[in-house]
């Protein structure tokens, strides 16, 4: 086994999620390899302290100093999202322009015309593909809120 392989069959074996043909594999490898018998130990050590965390109730104080910072907090979010918003409408406008301009340019031959759609499209698609994958895992991101 080398050691691309075996780094990731690491935490199966920590998690107690690997096979049993694979953990022999694994352990064989671990008694040659001095390198990811040091990482897999580093990961054990890592292990044993992220145990130990646990989120943190806030206290009266802190409580107090958040909901007095609410009115800036709402400020700040509503100038992102003004902001957000008005570049989202120019990108759009300046897309549609584009397009338009494409569209009607009689020197332009029409399969390059189809190119640029399609890549103009392509890249639309990624960018709310991006942002979707993003969002998914910014709201499910358990530590978000561990300092």
């Amino acid at each position: 086994m080398k050691c691309e392989k075996a780094r990731p069959l690491m935490m199966a074996l920590l998690d107690g999620e690997i096979e049993e043909k694979e953990r022999h594999a694994l352990e064989r490898h671990l008694q040659t390899c001095y390198a990811c018998a040091k990482e897999l130990e580093g990961f054990r050590e890592l292990r044993q302290l992220t145990e130990g965390v646990t989120l943190m109730e806030p206290e009266t104080r802190i409580w107090q100093e958040y909901w007095s910072r609410v009115y800036n907090r709402i400020e700040r979010g509503v100038g992102a999202v003004l902001l957000a918003v008005s570049l989202a409408a120019l990108l759009i406008y300046a897309g549609f322009r584009v397009v338009e301009e494409l569209i009607r340019d009689p020197s332009l031959a029409v399969s390059l015309k189809v190119a640029i759609l399609a890549g103009i499209a392509g890249l639309v698609l990624l960018l709310l593909s991006i942002i979707r994958e993003r969002l998914y895992f910014w709201r499910r991101d358990r530590y978000r809120f561990v300092r």
